[in-house]
């Protein structure tokens, strides 16, 4: 007790604002893993080492003392491996603030067009049950997944999309990559969801969907195989039951900057519950 009372007679403004800092800086990282299963691990090593911290030094415990000064370092870097997903997408979402978007206002038609072009595919995929992916490239480069491909390098095309999303063709099975207005490479292979959402039946496209939009800022857009359900998947949330004309509208404001509407994506998860198609 005499030593939280000596503490506290010490504490003055630089103190107090370095003490704000560090409190920030736990906020902001226990904010950035929030919905993943690294916070109740993150909670309880910070937990544990501010328990065994101030009973060393209500105590006076030499040897606690000593072994948190002997291990601190050990620790962070046990957590920096736990939390390297996290740590990575955290990591590429300050790269990108500020940066400069690759759809430009000045190519605001073609936008429409190529936007046009994926909704029209879509919906004559999901009348004719075929399944398909399709991510649209933004600022986070999907080059990694594009090499485990087959490079097609074509401009976005209703029908190409739809020939190579029928099945049993050599690519149908993977995912299509856009970048820009062309079709960069298809039958690529995507991360799956790290952390799957609540439909225990989600098949392995929407998990792919999910997967690369966690890691990346892309969007995905995926076609049901068993129930031509369409729904879109941005920053690891998916929405279902999309029409082409409402798949137009999200496509829209998410890909023109001085339009986009960050409430729109919101709006429709919520009319939709929030839930996940789980067919493959």
């Amino acid at each position: 007790m005499a030593n939280i009372l000596w503490l506290l007679s010490r504490l003055d403004l630089r103190n107090l604002i370095d003490i704000l800092l560090v409190a920030g800086i736990i906020y902001g990282v226990l904010v950035m893993v929030q919905g993943t299963q690294a916070v109740q691990l993150l909670r309880g090593v910070i937990l544990l080492a501010m328990a065994v911290s101030l009973f060393g030094s209500i105590a006076d415990l030499t040897a606690i003392n000593w072994l948190l000064r002997s291990t601190g370092q050990a620790l962070l870097v046990v957590v920096a491996i736990v939390l390297q997903p996290e740590l990575r997408r955290a990591l590429d979402r300050l790269g990108r603030a500020g940066g400069i978007t690759l759809w430009t206002s000045g190519r605001e038609i073609q936008i429409d067009r190529v936007i046009a072009e994926i909704a029209s595919a879509c919906r004559r995929l999901s009348e004719r049950r075929h399944g398909a992916l399709i991510v649209i490239e933004r600022d986070t480069g999907l080059q990694d997944h594009i090499d485990t491909g087959v490079l097609v390098d074509s401009a976005v095309a209703g029908p190409l999309l739809q020939t190579v999303f029928y099945p049993n063709t050599a690519l149908h099975d993977g995912a299509v990559i856009i970048r820009g207005d062309r079709i960069v490479a298809a039958s690529c292979v995507l991360p799956l969801a790290e952390t799957i959402v609540s439909d225990s039946h989600l098949g392995t496209r929407h998990r792919a969907a999910v997967g690369i939009t966690e890691q990346t800022d892309a969007i995905a857009v995926v076609v049901s195989e068993e129930t031509g359900i369409i729904s879109m998947a941005r920053n690891g949330r998916i929405v279902r039951h999309l029409d082409e004309r409402r798949l137009t509208t999200l496509l829209q404001a998410l890909l023109r900057p001085r339009r986009e509407n960050s409430g729109v994506l919101s709006r429709n998860h919520r009319a939709e519950g929030g839930g996940t198609e789980g067919s493959t």
